[in-house]
């Protein structure tokens, strides 16, 4: 399946959090969308790997993604070797995204930076053909490197290189957080609490988006960084 947009992040959460409005507007606009978690997510203070598997469905079928993918490589503990490289290679290459969104190059979490890193070389390893890898049916794999890498912007404030009005797109992209109900503010959870598992995390999540949102004159805003200068056509396609 091949795939305009492939969101990839450490844990399954991240991209709801961190680019959700932006996959649903590249969803309204007639591209094709899917997501690519690096773990299960195995070593959250809340829930289980397999709680967080149902969830994750359940946030992409709120997205309308086309499919949900996992890499199975470990919580906290992946490094950007070549192991988890080659890990990720296969992925790209089986839906050869044209943009790719990964994790913030910074950000409280360590698998965050981390991510962000391993993911933007893994990409660049998938272009070269003569790294030799293998699809489920064991036939060979086309080279194919993604045209862009953006980076969502996560916990920590980092200076967007550009924002995506997300506006119109708010409340399902809040209904997608909210699907993993193990992860996030739930009165009646018995679990102990974790940093984001309070009602301020998700006021926070809100305030973000709304302060990159007034930042180019709308009600809600993604911000994202890029390693390589953007480049225009003309000074008529900013909005």
């Amino acid at each position: 399946m091949k795939l305009d947009l492939l969101a990839i992040s450490a844990h399954p959460d991240d991209v709801e959090l961190g680019c959700a409005g932006t996959i649903l507007a590249t969803l309204q606009s007639g591209k094709t969308v899917g997501i690519l978690d690096l773990t299960k997510g195995e070593l959250g203070t809340r829930g289980t790997p397999e709680i967080r598997k149902q969830e994750a469905d359940a946030a992409a079928a709120i997205l309308g993604v086309s499919v949900r993918d996992n890499v199975g490589i470990p919580d906290g503990f992946f490094q950007n070797t070549r192991e988890h490289q080659m890990a990720i290679v296969p992925f790209i290459r089986k839906y050869q995204p044209e943009i790719v969104l990964a994790n913030a190059i910074d950000d409280r979490h360590p698998d965050h930076g981390r991510g962000a890193k391993l993911i933007y070389d893994a990409c660049f390893l998938a272009g070269l053909r003569q790294i030799a890898t293998f699809d489920e049916n064991g036939q060979p794999q086309l080279a194919w490197r993604p045209k862009y890498i953006y980076h969502f912007i996560q916990d920590r404030y980092i200076k967007p290189d550009f924002v995506v009005d997300i506006t119109p797109h708010w409340p399902k992209k809040e209904e997608a957080i909210r699907a993993f109900r193990s992860q996030f503010y739930d009165p009646t959870s018995p679990e102990p609490n974790s940093y984001i598992s309070s009602p301020e995390f998700l006021e926070f999540i809100e305030a973000r988006a709304k302060e990159y949102g007034h930042a180019i004159g709308v009600k809600y805003g993604e911000g994202f960084t890029s390693q390589r200068f953007l480049g225009i056509k003309d000074l008529w396609t900013l909005s």
